[in-house]
């Protein structure tokens, strides 16, 4: 998974050696981190999986599967209506923006580092999405958030847990 916003990350030399059936997508920055050029002019063939999962067997014998054509692997392999997976994604992005601005200075404020996106911001941006799907958002009582040991407001899942 590429995710560096920058061209050339992975190579034909890089593909060449990635274990059979490898996956390799993009999430960083259109299609210009993967050289699938490369890959289209020196596969031996091309197998369309489903769409937008293609398998390419290489010279050397071993398969590389590609998503969504290198593009955005997030909007590309998503399902579900592409503006509505760009609205979860944008307000993730600036729900992350407006919390580390308003940290800033305080004693809670981030470090530079690399931080996975704190549940609650991510929870949020679940429930702001939820009427165009047409849900209605029930609220944990006492008695349950006290069973269940979480917040009544949030986070619902442990830190260990991955949405």
């Amino acid at each position: 998974v590429t995710t560096t916003g920058c061209k050339d990350i992975v190579r034909g030399e890089h593909m060449e050696k990635l274990p059979d059936d490898a996956i390799i997508c993009n999430v960083g920055h259109f299609d210009c981190e993967i050289d699938v050029k490369w890959l289209k002019e020196n596969a031996a063939h091309k197998d369309t999986i489903k769409p937008q999962v293609d398998r390419y067997t290489l010279k050397n014998g071993r398969h590389v599967l590609l998503l969504a054509e290198g593009r955005l692997v997030n909007l590309g392999c998503a399902t579900g209506h592409p503006s509505f997976v760009m609205s979860n994604s944008f307000t993730n992005q600036v729900l992350a923006q407006i919390e580390l601005w308003t940290k800033h200075g305080t004693a809670d404020e981030y470090k530079i580092g690399l931080y996975v996106l704190p549940k609650h911001l991510d929870e949020e941006v679940a429930r702001l999405h939820l009427e165009k799907l047409g849900v209605k958002l029930t609220k944990l009582n006492d008695d349950q958030a006290k069973y269940l040991g979480v917040p009544i407001a949030g986070p619902f899942k442990p830190d260990h847990y991955r949405y």
